[in-house]
C-alpha cells in the first residue's frame, strides 16, 4: 500500500470482514488513514463504503482488526469506540429539524468543555443562526450543523458519509468549504461520490470494489482517466 505520509496512521483497518443476513459485504478490507488531512473512501454504489464506516464505528458485526490510535476496537461496543475520539456525520445528516441550531449542538455535548469557540470560528454561520430551527436551513447549512456537532467534542478523526448527496452544485461548494475548514482542525475519512470535490480537498484516496480495497494511495489517481474509469466507472473529474 502506498502511504503518502510519514506520520503514524491514526486509523488502521486490516482484514476486516462483515457478513450481514448471509451476505459477505466486506471481504478483507485493509487501509490506513493518516493523522492529518482528508482521506476519501470511494467506490461504486454497493461497493461497501458505508458498511466500512459502520464497521469502524461498531455498528455492524465485523471481524479482523480496526485500530484507532493503536487501540484495537473490534469487540468493543460503539459507545466505547466513540470515546476514543471518533466523530460521525451520517449520510442523512441526522439533524433534529424541529430544534434550533444551538439545541442541535447542545445535544452533541459529551462532557468536558465543548469546543464552541472552534465550531463558531470554522462555521460563523452557525453562531448567526443559533436560534433558527435546523429544518429551515439550506442543505449546506444543515451539513455545517452535522459537522459542527462532531467538532464540538475532542474527536481525533471525523467520519463523514456522503455529505453532498442530493445537494445542488452551489450548496456542494458550501459543503466543500466547510469540510476544508474542518480538516484544518481534525483529519477526515470522507465517503463521497463527487469526484470534483474529492480532487479539491482530499490528499489520499481509498477505492473499495466488491468489498475489498482496489487502490490506496494519493489523490493523483483521479488525474488518470483510464484508471479512474476502470475503478469507478467514470472519467477524470473536472
Amino acid at each position: 500500500m502506498n502511504d503518502t505520509t510519514a506520520a503514524a496512521p491514526l486509523l488502521e483497518l486490516a482484514d476486516v470482514h462483515v457478513r450481514i443476513a448471509g451476505s459477505h459485504i466486506l471481504q478483507g478490507i485493509g487501509f490506513s488513514v493518516p493523522a492529518q488531512g482528508v482521506t476519501a473512501l470511494l467506490g461504486r454504489n454497493g461497493a461497501g463504503k458505508t458498511t466500512t464506516v459502520k464497521a469502524i464505528l461498531g455498528l455492524v458485526p465485523r471481524t479482523g482488526s480496526i485500530k484507532v490510535g493503536g487501540v484495537e476496537t473490534v469487540g468493543r461496543p460503539t459507545h466505547a469506540i466513540v470515546r476514543l475520539g471518533l466523530g460521525y456525520a451520517p449520510e442523512d445528516r441526522g439533524i433534529f429539524a424541529g430544534l434550533t441550531v444551538a439545541e442541535n449542538l447542545r445535544l452533541a455535548e459529551r462532557g468536558g468543555e465543548p469546543r464552541y469557540d472552534l465550531v463558531h470560528e470554522l462555521f460563523p454561520e452557525l453562531r448567526k443562526r443559533a436560534g433558527q430551527r435546523a429544518g429551515t436551513l439550506s442543505g449546506g447549512q444543515q451539513q455545517m450543523v452535522a459537522i459542527g456537532r462532531t467538532l464540538l467534542n475532542e474527536n481525533r478523526i471525523l467520519l463523514v458519509d456522503e455529505p453532498t448527496k442530493g445537494l445542488a452544485p452551489r450548496i456542494v461548494t458550501e459543503v466543500a468549504e466547510a469540510l476544508e475548514r474542518a480538516a484544518s482542525a481534525v483529519p477526515i475519512l470522507l465517503v463521497e461520490q463527487n469526484l470534483h470535490l474529492v480532487r479539491r480537498i482530499a490528499g489520499r484516496v481509498v477505492v473499495v470494489e466488491q468489498g475489498a480495497v482496489a487502490h490506496a494511495g494519493g489523490a493523483d489517481l483521479l488525474e488518470d482517466a483510464a484508471r479512474t474509469r476502470e475503478l469507478l466507472g467514470v472519467g477524470r473529474a473536472r
